[in-house]
């Protein structure tokens, strides 16, 4: 069913949930919220952006991994996985809604020393403990299954193929979309600019196009311009924008297996796409906030960094072809690149779900679930995300997510 076009003009002036960002975060809040029989409030979606042609999610290198430091977030991603692989019955049985299968080629991080492979060893146990496929392997076993890698100052590996690699984000946010606006939420093309506060709580939002809309709370999903509507509220949080650099190539000689998404010592990453490759990477020095508009490449990006080390650790991609490349934004937490969230500590009906630091679309099921569930509840109840309140700012304890690439 081809869903009608989206309007720019909000159809009621009161709403319980203005949500501000109506991408990944956003969409799987509204979604959430709107197939919830328990909740049963007017729901508005604000995105100026319906494309998502310069949003984190239209930049999604569609990622599943369960390769984390931290508890939650191994959770967090074997939920999105579970949820992924049953998309279309959790989506109702719709027969027009796709399946999203994980490509499981998984996931291997090298270490290139015995400290560095000593966190993979520690971390190992969190995600084996939590259910996870990981497991170590040594340089020799990394190269017996997959023999096109030069392994020289490898010295071990952490490699899981159960629900690791690529799925379908950017589908899965189009449906969500799809199916909130038939259940009757109001998605509209348009930018709040500013946000009407008194002491403890958000009263409205100021459309650019003229409208101030009552609301009982204001979800703030805007990705990595998250700072720019919680300062409308009076509200900092360290949230910023951060590039990182894909490109899509084809290769003369191409593997004669599935290259899982490697992270090699160096940061720069690569993998299997399609009948292609991709190869991707943090700036070559200062991984630092850009303006929310720069999309743009350093100079030698890719002669400098991405592929002398591509070439190194796997001699076989001597010949290949850029075939297309982009530059995406993260919404990098610099305090301590984990996600916000749930409400202000003082601001009680602004609720926030931002920072995810490049791990937004497998997060955003998680993530939508559970702010449905605060709004309508009260309280957390499918995963217990209270480690990522804003509480935590105010105390100074940072809740430090290592594995971010």
């Amino acid at each position: 069913m081809k869903p009608s076009a989206i309007k720019a003009q909000p159809d009621h002036d009161t709403y319980d949930v203005v949500i501000i960002g109506g991408a990944s975060m956003g969409s799987a809040v509204g979604w959430y919220l709107s197939q919830n029989s328990d909740f049963n409030g007017r729901i508005l979606v604000i995105e100026k952006d319906p494309t998502f042609e310069w949003s984190s999610t239209g930049h999604s290198n569609n990622c599943m991994r369960q390769q984390f430091a931290n508890e939650i977030n191994v959770r967090i991603a074997q939920y999105a996985a579970e949820f992924v692989k049953k998309f279309r019955d959790n989506l109702g049985g719709d027969p027009d809604v796709p399946h999203l299968p994980i490509q499981n080629f998984g996931y291997l991080y090298l270490a290139d020393s015995e400290e560095f492979a000593d966190i993979l060893r520690r971390d190992q146990q969190t995600q084996a403990a939590c259910g996870a496929g990981t497991t170590i392997m040594t340089a020799d076993e990394i190269g017996a299954a997959y023999p096109f890698f030069n392994l020289d100052g490898i010295v071990a590996g952490s490699r899981n193929i159960i629900d690791e690699g690529r799925f379908d984000a950017p589908a899965m946010v189009d449906w969500w979309r799809r199916k909130m606006r038939q259940n009757g939420v109001d998605y509209i093309v348009n930018e709040a600019v500013s946000i009407q506060r008194t002491g403890d709580r958000v009263e409205s939002v100021t459309l650019k196009s003229g409208e101030t809309i009552a609301a009982g709370t204001v979800v703030n999903a805007a990705g990595p311009r998250a700072v720019l509507i919680s300062r409308m509220a009076g509200i900092e949080v360290p949230i910023e924008p951060r590039r990182r650099y894909t490109y899509i190539f084809s290769a003369e000689k191409p593997l004669d297996r599935e290259l899982p998404l490697t992270i090699d010592p160096s940061g720069v990453h690569f993998r299997t796409e399609g009948d292609h490759y991709l190869v991707g990477c943090p700036p070559m020095e200062g991984d630092n906030a850009v303006d929310y508009d720069d999309f743009g490449y350093e100079d030698s990006i890719w002669e400098d960094k991405l592929w002398p080390i591509l070439a190194n650790r796997i001699p076989a991609f001597d010949a290949i072809r850029i075939e297309t490349s982009w530059v995406g934004h993260y919404a990098f937490n610099t305090f301590d690149q984990n996600a916000i969230v749930g409400p202000h500590s003082e601001v009680e009906n602004f609720l926030f779900v931002n920072g995810f630091s490049g791990h937004g679309s497998q997060q955003a099921p998680a993530m939508g679930r559970g702010i449905s569930e605060l709004i309508t509840y009260g309280e957390f109840r499918e995963l217990d995300l209270l480690p990522f309140a804003f509480d935590r700012l105010v105390r100074n304890e940072p809740l430090v997510e290592r594995a971010v690439i």
